[in-house]
C-alpha cells in the first residue's frame, strides 16, 4: 500500500498516473467494456452506446465549464450542428461517415467562435443566459433554413459502413463510440497537463489574477469555447448516427440541463468525474424501470401514464441530494470511499 506520493522527476510530474495500480485497474475496465457487446443483449448494448455519447459530450462541456469555468447552456445548440453538419454531409453530399463525422465537429467550432467572440466580457449567469439564446438561436435557423437542414422534415441517416460493416448498428457502433470515447478522455487528460489547461484552470480560479500572471484572457477562452464545441458536436454526430434520423425536436433545452447536470453530479472540473456522472444519468432512467419491474407494477397507469415526469423528478431529487451531501459529486464520493478503505480499520 503506497503511503506518500513524491515525485522525482518531471516525467513524474507530468505523467498521467505513476501509480502501477491505476494503470491495471484501467486497463481491466477497458477490457470489461471490449467484453460487454458479447456478452449483453441488444437492448443493453443500446444502452451503453448512450452512456459513451453521454461521455463524450460531457467531457466537451467539462473542459469549458468544469476545467475554464464558463458556465454554458447552450450544449444542446452544438450537438443540433453536430449532428445535422453529419447527416447534411453523408445524405446531400455523399462524404463518408469516417469525415463527416469530425466535419461536424469543426462545424461546431467555427460556430461557437461566434458564441465566444461576444461572450469574452461575461461570465456566470449573464454567460450562460448568452449561451441559452445561442440554444434557441440553432433552433430556429436549422427549422426555417430549410434548403440546408430540411427543416421541420428532419434528415434520415444511413449508409455509414466501413469495409461493407454498417456502424450505425449493434457491436459496430459501440465499439467506434468505446474508441472515440477513449480517445476523447485521453486528449481531455493530456489538455489539462499542458499549458493551455493550467491556463483555463488560472482563469477559474481567478481570472484577474490569471490577467496579472500574464495568461491571454481572450485567447485561452475562445480555445476552451473551440475546443469544447469539437467535442460536443462530435457528440452529436455520433447521436445522428445511432438515432438514423435527425430531428431538431430531437435537441431540446432539457438537453443542455442534463448536461450541466452529468458535470454536477459528477464533480466539476474532474474528466473522471464527467464519465461517473454520464454513465450514471444515462442509465438512471434504466434503474428507474427496474425498480418499477421489481417493486412495482410495470404497467400500471401512474408508470405509463407519467414515466417521463417521474424520471424528471428522479433526476430532481438526485441533483438535490448530491448538492446537499455530497457536493463534489461522484468522484468526491469515489475518494471518499477510497480514502476510507486505504485507512481501514482505522478509518473512523
Amino acid at each position: 500500500m503506497r503511503t506518500g506520493d513524491f515525485k522525482e522527476s518531471t516525467s513524474q510530474l507530468v505523467a498521467l498516473s505513476d501509480n502501477k495500480v491505476v494503470w491495471f485497474w484501467c486497463a481491466v475496465l477497458l477490457a470489461v467494456a471490449c467484453l460487454a457487446p458479447f456478452l449483453l443483449g441488444k437492448y443493453q448494448v443500446t444502452l451503453l452506446v448512450s452512456a459513451l455519447i453521454a461521455v463524450v459530450g460531457a467531457v466537451g462541456l467539462n473542459m469549458l465549464t468544469g476545467t475554464t469555468g464558463l458556465i454554458s447552456l447552450g450544449q444542446s445548440g452544438f450537438l443540433a450542428i453536430g449532428a445535422y453538419a453529419n447527416a447534411i454531409l453523408m445524405m446531400d453530399y455523399g462524404w463518408p461517415f469516417w469525415l463527416s463525422l469530425p466535419a461536424g465537429g469543426v462545424v461546431a467550432a467555427l460556430i461557437s467562435v461566434l458564441v465566444g467572440v461576444p461572450s469574452l466580457r461575461l461570465k456566470g449567469l449573464y454567460l450562460a443566459i448568452t449561451t441559452l439564446a445561442f440554444a434557441f438561436i440553432i433552433n430556429h435557423v436549422i427549422l426555417y433554413a430549410e434548403w440546408l437542414t430540411h427543416g421541420p422534415n428532419g434528415i434520415f441517416v444511413s449508409g455509414g459502413k466501413l469495409f461493407g460493416i454498417d456502424m450505425q448498428k449493434g457491436k459496430a457502433l459501440y465499439f467506434m463510440t468505446l474508441a472515440i470515447a477513449v480517445l476523447v478522455v485521453l486528449a481531455a487528460l493530456n489538455i489539462q497537463r499542458t499549458r493551455i489547461g493550467r491556463a483555463w484552470m488560472a482563469i477559474r480560479d481567478h481570472d484577474i489574477a490569471a490577467r496579472v500572471m500574464g495568461v491571454d484572457l481572450v485567447r485561452y477562452k475562445l480555445l476552451a469555447f473551440v475546443m469544447s464545441s469539437f467535442i460536443v458536436g462530435l457528440a452529436g454526430g455520433l447521436i445522428s448516427l445511432q438515432i438514423r434520423f435527425v430531428n431538431i425536436d430531437v435537441f431540446s433545452l432539457i438537453l443542455s440541463i442534463e448536461a450541466l447536470a452529468i458535470i454536477i453530479l459528477g464533480g466539476l472540473g474532474s474528466i473522471a468525474g464527467a464519465v461517473l456522472g454520464a454513465i450514471f444519468l444515462s442509465l438512471l432512467p434504466e434503474a428507474i424501470r427496474l425498480f418499477f419491474e421489481v417493486f412495482a407494477d410495470p404497467g400500471s397507469t401512474l408508470y405509463t401514464t407519467y414515466v417521463y415526469e417521474i424520471r424528471g423528478i428522479a433526476f430532481g431529487v438526485v441533483i438535490v441530494a448530491f448538492l446537499r451531501f455530497k457536493p463534489d459529486g461522484l468522484i468526491g464520493l469515489w475518494r471518499d470511499v477510497r480514502k476510507y478503505w486505504s485507512n481501514w480499520p482505522l478509518a473512523y
